[in-house]
């Protein structure tokens, strides 16, 4: 019997990790879209059809439409979002589109720790460490007078809904009164969704990647970023996988399984300095380093499609640690930017000859695979298209 599947999203690394991770699969056929006459994974060898969509963030109804009207023709086995949008935009559009599986959650359950002010809530309730926060209906609320500082302004929602699309809504660092009244005026969404002003936790981030089937653990996963894009943080593009660590894996596990999660998620916390994790926030969909997963030996995509489809994958119990991932394009990125910044000469030297002389024995690249390099050669012609315009 040959399974269907169908990656939306893409133009995202992350698909293209999920659709080279399936299409390694016996009797699994891949299809890709995306709402460009090309994209990242529809040029990788394991996509079998590339279909172009309508924009799910300018015209999410046009998508939904197109969604129906797609799964009613072909029998897709599952259909796999990747984004933020997507992903939501089709659980709530559930009743609408009864030909489309997912591998998720209910939405009501995806919104109860994909919204912060929620997550707050149920941190609270578990009695698990968060931030000091203040939720606000709108900025109308806020009393500029009473705030502390440093703090920081989160939107309970990184993307907001509405009839004429979604609205991408941004977390800032406050210093002052005036970085807070500035915030609030130029910020159009806080004028009427909620946030909430959260005391500034000094320290470091941290994460945690997880599989869960049914409120139950089936596998989990931790890295560290080596190098940023923008450098002083940002888009990994190096990473290194490392063991999980034992505080950060028990509170994930607790909030996941209170959740009664269902699905892939990555559990973020802030780390201070004295050793307390705080938790921030948690992404509900598959992340950018996912690759660096796979080549560790936790392929996500085909754990959680063999736990949707009953193929008879087992987790693994342990996996390489060590192993490293680049995002060659995105280092170069970084690496100008860290040229252009305010460095010491010692210190833009010593980078360059970190972009140069890579650890070759640990590190696999993202993009760039012998085995697959139609996408990396559609990278490099939209990257070499930007020094064109």
């Amino acid at each position: 019997m040959t399974h269907h599947i169908l990656v939306l999203d893409a133009g995202q690394r992350s698909a293209l990790a999920v659709t080279r991770s399936l299409g390694r699969l016996p009797n699994v056929l891949i299809s890709t879209a995306d709402a460009t006459p090309q994209a990242l994974a529809g040029c990788s060898a394991f996509s079998n059809i590339y279909l172009v969509s309508p924009n799910p963030v300018e015209a999410p109804e046009a998508y939904v439409t197109w969604i129906k009207n797609l799964t009613s023709k072909i029998e897709f086995a599952l259909v796999l979002p990747v984004t933020e949008v997507t992903s939501q935009l089709l659980l709530m559009n559930e009743k609408r589109l009864p030909d489309v599986r997912l591998a998720f959650t209910s939405y009501e359950n995806v919104m109860q720790i994909a919204d912060k002010g929620n997550l707050v809530k149920l941190a609270k309730q578990l009695s698990m460490p968060v931030p000091k926060s203040d939720w606000f209906a709108n900025w109308q609320a806020v009393d500029v007078e009473t705030i502390s500082y440093p703090c920081v302004i989160k939107p309970c929602l990184s993307k907001i809904y509405t009839e004429g699309g979604w609205i991408s809504t941004c977390v800032s660092i406050l210093h002052n009164k005036a970085d807070l009244e500035k915030t609030l005026t130029s910020s159009p969404y806080l004028k009427t969704s909620p946030f909430m002003i959260q005391e500034f936790i000094p320290g470091s981030g941290a994460g945690i990647f997880c599989l869960f089937e049914q409120g139950k653990p089936v596998v989990f996963f931790a890295h560290k970023r080596l190098r940023e894009k923008p450098p002083q943080g940002g888009v990994s593009v190096l990473s290194e996988s490392v063991v999980p660590t034992p505080n950060l894996r028990v509170s994930a596990e607790k909030l996941l399984s209170g959740a009664n999660w269902h699905g892939v998620a990555m559990v973020e916390f802030r780390v201070a300095e004295d050793g307390t994790a705080y938790l921030m926030e948690v992404n509900t969909r598959f992340w950018g380093s996912l690759q660096l997963a796979i080549d560790s030996g936790v392929d996500f995509p085909a754990l959680m499609v063999s736990n949707e489809l009953g193929l008879g994958l087992s987790a693994p119990e342990d996996y390489k640690v060590g192993q490293r991932l680049r995002w060659l394009l995105g280092d170069l990125d970084s690496l100008y930017i860290y040229l252009k910044s305010n460095y010491s000469k010692r210190q833009k030297l010593l980078r360059c000859l970190q972009f140069c002389i890579p650890d070759f024995l640990h590190t696999h690249h993202e993009i760039n695979r012998f085995n697959d390099l139609k996408p990396a050669l559609f990278e490099f012609k939209q990257y070499a298209k930007q020094f064109l315009r």
